[in-house]
């Protein structure tokens, strides 16, 4: 019943439900009071129970009973036991009752005895942090912890099986610390450290909390906990507190400072790798404070313990091995450091985490103790080396290698670690260490394999990688044992197979040579070389991708083995610049090794290759520290072979090259800025912005342009002679790149070339086989572009090769006139050779103006620079023209061929048609075609190709170019031939006068001001050389066509009549200058000149000579049509009868130029003269009706004219019966005939009739026997005319006499007009102006 009163919950606000709870607890007081053991019994009895409710009631009532028990032994196990069961049920939740029970129990010093520690387990449980226990029963654990004593407290807050509850232990065993503390009771541990089976020692004590502060905010307070705890015990180090007084001076200030921090951080704030380093610091200050080494030797073996067996956390186990180090590390008893370095050496290497370890204690080690440590490993490493001790011999066979690899890891791991903790006092010991490496392997007590290799080079990389990053420090001093490293790995590499990559010994050889960067002594020229000539052939030799996978076993081995190629390729970049750092300048050399590779037939050769130049000349680009002294001394050849590789087949490569040519590019920018700035120049920025990588791409083009500054004249010309080399390759696309480089190089740097000649004669050689199309296209045009740049140098070389010229030749003088620069060039010079003809010297060299003339043949006959021709225009044509004039004066056989059309089948050409082709290309290159086909129409070319008549050809060709030039150009010419009309060459002096005189035929130059035309014409008629004459009067005659010249052209008309007389062509000019004057005259004066020359013009009509016949009867024609225009009166007309009979007999002639002209003559005159009905029939007069014409003009003469006119007429026919001209003789004939027919010879006077028949009787005997024919027949019919049987037949003399009356029929007249005869009626009207002319005729005709 009074178990069922305690179990009922109390109601506080009840208080009958209080005072029966009280009640009951007081019934059991007295109970136990009386009944001692049996309500002992009872109570324990129902703390047993299975019923919760009954013994939580037995626990509030022994509860309240316990304290006024007697506490025996017995008792105490009994309620131990009771207790241990109540606990082993494991209640849930924790009854309230059951704690305060134990604290009771904790009172009485139950703790304290053996099975306390059940109790003390229970509790500790209860406060692990992963409890969901009340804070009531937390804050009862802590009292009932506080009751525990603290060294073994302590030695439960230090169990691994305690971590949960560290915080919660760490707190009590502070808080009886400091609460012993206050009371004086200094907490030393006492004789506590003297028992370290039973309580932990202050070594392992030191070493768990300091591990533990290792995470500072681990369960929130683990840090500020360990830390507040170790403060707390202080000093725990010894029994007297004045020896340990410098180590609680150091942690009464340390701690603190370090609980400062935590509190000031979270754990997302604090620097982690700084806290574990204030650890350390702290720990290795208070090990110096303790001063013992014997303490710190057992401190160091508690922490190898715990590394070798407690310690599974990785960070953990690293923390250790540092704190092994530091442990160490402040000893100064070389023995202990010697003992404890082979002690850590024991233990496990097994992973990478323990060889790390190890090696971190080592480093640690060696601040202090660095020879020692040194010492330690060279002894240790024998295990390596010495059969007779080493312990790996004594393992399984299986596992000696790998052992002997861990070992030389841990070593090699050591030393790097060391490197980096010694801040450079290793290096003075480091060669020695690299012997020992060399003798590691050399020595090995073990077969070496692949595997072995592998490892060995795998720790050598580790050590060698640190010595690398310590350059800066290592550089000050020298290891002679690296060349012998460097040779070794180099062996390595030799050893690997070139037909596969099996293992990674070749990449790990050579990160180990990159390492050695910058460490003394640097290697040598040729052993730079020969390393990379190695590395290059070990890595670019190897099968290509394809191969790789394709040889594999399996597709994951071969990605193993392209991820290894990758690799190995990566390494291989990497060593390059190491080199380059080592020795900036050297950067050619390297790409000079590559050479072979990148000119390699093979694909992934050249594109492994490339990959590294482009690699090593990006790295070269972007260095900090940037040399000046680099140079190129190989520029030309490398830059042309960058940019063959910018065209190569495989685009990888193209555009690898791409890139390399850039970083090439930028390099020598960067040292051209450099330069300017250390000059004080100003500095163009961002020009590499100008090209990029994808600008070179396949644009051979822009890489030249790009470069053309930077190249010396050598290097300039050495890239032209390689990539001429490349001209005939089997890849049309790299031989087209070849031709594009030189042709952008040349056009932008041609004339600083030298050995052009043998680059000439090299790309002849080349172009005269069998050449891709579009290469040999561009390999024309580099030439050419050379020849713009070069001229004096290429054209000559050319010029020397015998004629006539094969195809090869004639293809470059052709692309020769395409570039603008070139063909003016070029053009200059031929015109100076065509200038300066000389028939002294040589035969060579007075064949240049012919071999100049087939040049100007061929590259005038293609796709040409048109303004480059207008440019030279001038000189050109009369360079030309003039050599025309001396070819056709050599008179070179015609079989002579120097000229040969398509250098084969084409068709062939003399010197002088050469000649008379390149004046027509010169027109058809200058685009002024309508002269050529003006010449061809009057025939130019015929004049042109005869010394004779040259200049009669040049003026002709003249006047096509006036008639189809500009005006500006006509100016050009005159300008230019100025310079030469007082030449002491006559062929120039002639050839200038010529298109001088002509080109006055346009309006333009005639009117160019300052310029003494009439003077400089004038002189060229005075003088003897007739054709001068000729040529002086066609100038005059052009300058007669323009009014603005009319005035100083007049003044010459009297002198030119002089000139009527003289040889033919001077004659005909003569003729055309006063008719031009005449036709371009104005008003009375134009009849007046005419009236002024018509006598002396009237012979000239049946001139024997056909020229002077043709344009007198011509002129006339004009004459008469400008006379015309101004009313002429009689006397003008009196003048023009003069014209009539020659004018018709002349229509008979054999020339139908000369008929043209009479019948245009003719025409104009009945215009003049008023006969309009003739007008048409002279208008179309031919040849063949000239008798119809004739025949009609008599009928018209007899019927409207007066007999004195007829009877002139007649009289005047007379004088071409002599005429040399059967044809006039003729015509004369049929005249007379005709008039005879039409008059009544019967009324005329005897006199008269008989002088017409003795005028005919002088042709009886004419050698033409048509003539006498004719004569024959019209003297009988005179005869019969004379005599009529009737006289009323003559219908026509009854008008033509127009007879008045009877008495005129009776009487005959006079037909000519004569002196008087005795009987004649008109003896008083003589005749005298017909007296001169008759007396000659008689005269004449008597003399038969």
């Amino acid at each position: 019943m009074l178990f069922q009163q305690l179990s009922e919950r109390v109601n506080p606000a009840d208080p009958h439900s209080v005072e029966n709870h009280s009640l009951a607890l007081r019934a059991f007081f007295i109970m136990a009071k009386l009944y001692q053991d049996q309500m002992v019994s009872l109570l324990l009895t129902a703390m047993e129970s299975s019923d919760p409710a009954k013994m939580e009631s037995a626990l509030q009532a022994f509860t309240d009973v316990f304290q006024e028990l007697p506490q025996t032994k017995k008792l105490q196990r009994m309620v131990l036991n009771s207790t241990i069961l109540v606990i082993q049920e494991d209640l849930k939740p924790v009854p309230k009752f059951l704690v305060h029970f134990i604290e009771i129990l904790g009172q009485h010093n139950y703790l304290a005895l053996p099975q306390g520690n059940t109790l003390i387990s229970y509790i500790i449980k209860l406060v692990e942090t992963d409890s969901s226990n009340e804070e009531d029963i937390r804050i009862m654990c802590s009292r009932i912890l506080q009751m525990v004593s603290l060294p073994k407290l302590v030695t439960l807050v230090c169990e691994p099986n305690n971590t949960l509850a560290f915080v919660p232990l760490c707190k009590a065993a502070t808080q009886m610390a400091l609460k012993a503390r206050s009371l004086g009771q200094v907490p030393y541990l006492s004789s506590f450290h003297q028992d370290p089976t039973e309580y932990i020692s202050p070594q392992r004590l030191l070493t768990h909390l300091v591990m533990c502060s290792r995470k500072p905010y681990r369960e929130k307070e683990f840090g500020t906990s360990s830390l507040r705890l170790l403060s707390a015990l202080h000093p725990i180090t010894s029994l007297h507190p004045i020896i340990n007084h410098s180590v609680g001076q150091l942690w009464r200030k340390v701690i603190p400072q370090m609980l400062e921090i935590l509190d000031d951080h979270t754990e997302k704030s604090l620097n982690q790798e700084e806290w574990v380093d204030r650890l350390f610091l702290f720990l290795s200050q208070s090990l110096v404070a303790i001063d013992d080494d014997r303490w710190q030797e057992q401190l160091i073996r508690v922490i190898l313990e715990r590394i070798r067996y407690f310690s599974d956390d990785g960070d953990e186990k690293a923390f250790l091995y540092k704190f092994f180090g530091f442990a160490l590390w402040t000893s100064r008893s070389e023995k202990l450091v010697k003992m404890m370095l082979s002690a850590i050496l024991q233990t496990s290497h097994e992973n990478v985490q323990e060889r790390e370890g190890i090696a971190v204690a080592f480093s640690v080690v060696s601040r202090k103790h660095l020879r020692t440590v040194l010492e330690k490993l060279k002894v240790y490493s024998a295990v390596l080396t010495d059969k007779e001790s080493s312990s790996i011999l004594t393992l399984a066979k299986e596992h000696q290698r790998r052992e002997w690899v861990l070992v030389c890891h841990t070593i090699y791991l050591s030393y790097s670690k060391i490197i980096l903790e010694s801040k450079g006092d290793i290096f003075m010991h480091f060669d020695a260490v690299l012997a020992l490496i060399l003798q590691h392997y050399h020595n090995c007590i073990l077969e070496k394999d692949k595997d072995l290799k592998l490892g060995y080079l795998n720790a050598l990389i580790i050590l060698t990688k640190t010595l690398g990053r310590q350059q800066h420090v290592a550089f000050q001093f020298k290891f002679p044992h690296k060349l012998a490293i460097v040779t070794f790995m180099l062996d390595l590499i030799k050893e690997e197979p070139l037909n596969s990559i099996s293992s990674p010994i070749r990449q790990k050889a050579m990160n180990v040579i990159n390492n050695f960067r910058m460490l003394r002594p640097l290697l040598e020229i040729e052993e730079r070389v020969e390393l990379l000539g190695t590395c290059f052939k070990s890595v670019f030799c190897l099968p290509s991708i394809e191969v790789l996978r394709k040889e594999a076993s399996s597709p994951k081995e071969g990605q193993a083995n392209v991820d290894l190629f990758e690799g190995t390729m990566e390494s291989l970049l990497r060593l390059m610049e190491t080199l380059i750092v080592e020795m900036p300048t050297r950067i050619q050399n390297c790409l000079q090794i590559m050479d072979p590779w990148l000119n390699s037939k093979k694909d992934n050769e050249r594109e492994r290759a490339m990959w590294c130049a482009a690699r090593i000349l990006e790295f070269t680009a972007k260095m900090e520290d940037f040399s000046m002294e680099i140079e190129f001394t190989r520029l030309g050849r490398l830059v042309k072979l960058l940019a063959m590789r910018c065209q190569d087949p495989v685009d990888s490569i193209c555009f690898l090259s791409a890139k390399a040519v850039y970083h090439l590019y930028c390099i020598l920018l960067k040292k051209k800025q450099m330069k300017k700035k250390i000059q004080g120049l100003w500095i163009e920025e961002d020009m590499d912005e100008v090209y990029s990588a994808n600008l070179f791409y396949n644009n051979t083009f822009e890489i030249a342009e790009a470069f053309a500054e930077y190249f010396t004249q050598s290097q300039l010309t050495n890239l032209v002679l390689t990539a001429m080399e490349e001209l005939t390759g089997s890849r049309a696309k790299v031989s087209l790149a070849a031709a594009q480089l030189m042709s952008a190089v040349m056009k932008k740097r041609g004339s600083d070339l030298i050995k052009v000649e043998e680059i000439v004669v090299g790309i002849l050689e080349r172009l005269k086989l069998q050449l891709e199309p579009n290469t040999k296209e561009e390999t024309l045009r580099a030439l050419c572009l050379l020849a713009g740049n070069s001229t004096h140098s290429v054209v000559p070389l050319l010029l020397n090769r015998p004629l006539p010229w094969d195809r090869t030749i004639l293809a470059l003088w052709k692309v020769f006139g395409t570039e603008r620069k070139t063909t003016i060039k070029v053009l200059q010079l031929l015109i100076g050779i065509l200038e300066n003809h000389s028939t002294e010297g040589t035969t060579e060299k007075a064949l240049e103006p012919v071999k100049a003339a087939c040049a100007l043949c061929e590259m005038l006959s293609g796709t040409l620079c048109r303004e480059a021709i207008l440019e030279l225009y001038p000189r050109l044509l009369l360079a030309v023209l003039c050599h025309l004039f001396w070819v056709i004066e050599q008179k070179t056989p015609q079989n002579v061929v120097v000229y040969r059309k398509d250098g084969g089948s084409g068709k062939t050409l003399d010197s002088t048609s050469c000649a008379l082709e390149v004046v027509k290309l010169v027109f058809f290159a200058a685009a002024y075609d309508g002269v050529v086909v003006y010449a061809d129409e009057h025939k130019c070319w015929d004049h042109l190709s005869s010394s004779k008549f040259y200049y009669r050809g040049i003026m002709d060709l003249t006047s096509g170019i006036v008639k189809n030039c500009e005006a500006v150009m006509l100016h050009r010419i005159l300008k230019l031939a100025k310079t030469f009309l007082d030449s002491g060459d006559n062929h120039r002096k002639t050839l200038a006068r010529a298109v001088y005189a002509q080109l006055l035929w346009h309006r333009s130059v005639a009117q160019t001001l300052g310029q003494d035309f009439v003077g400089n014409l004038i002189k060229w008629t005075k003088e003897p050389n007739l054709i001068m004459k000729e040529i002086g009067l066609r100038g005059i005659s052009n300058l007669a066509l323009h009014p603005s010249q009319s005035e100083s052209v007049k003044s010459l008309f009297p002198s030119l009549r002089d000139f009527l007389k003289s040889e033919a062509r001077v004659t005909v000019q003569a003729v055309k200058a006063l008719r031009n004057i005449i036709y371009h005259g104005h008003g009375e004066e134009v009849k007046a000149m005419f009236c002024s020359i018509s006598r002396h013009l009237r012979p000239l009509i049946n001139d024997e000579r056909d020229q002077v016949r043709i344009i007198a009867i011509s002129s006339l024609g004009h004459m008469l049509h400008r006379v015309n225009k101004f009313k002429p009166g009689y006397a003008i007309k009196k003048h023009l009868y003069s014209f009539l009979v020659p004018l018709l007999l002349s229509l008979e002639d054999n020339n139908t130029e000369v008929v043209k002209a009479c019948g245009a003559a003719l025409t104009e005159w009945t215009n003049v003269i008023g006969w309009s009905s003739f007008t048409q029939m002279f208008q179309h007069t031919t040849l063949s009706d000239h008798m119809q014409v004739l025949e009609e003009t008599c009928n018209h003469l007899v019927n409207t004219c007066k007999r004195q006119l007829v009877g002139e007429l007649l009289f005047q026919s007379f004088s071409f019966l002599k005429s040399s001209e059967s044809s006039v003789r003729t015509a004369a004939v049929h005249f007379i005939a005709l008039i005879a027919k039409k008059i009544n010879l019967h009324s005329i006077h005897e006199d008269d009739v008989q002088l017409l028949i003795n005028a005919l009787e002088s042709l009886k005997n004419d050698p033409v026997e048509s003539i006498q024919i004719l004569v024959t027949t019209l003297l009988q019919n005179i005869e019969e005319y004379v005599n009529p049987e009737d006289s009323s037949t003559s219908i026509i003399s009854t008008r033509f006499f127009r007879l008045r009356g009877r008495k005129a029929l009776k009487r005959k007249r006079h037909l000519f007009k004569t002196v008087r005869r005795k009987g004649d009626n008109d003896t008083d009207r003589p005749r005298n102006w017909l007296l001169g002319p008759l007396n000659l005729l008689w005269n004449w005709c008597k003399g038969g």
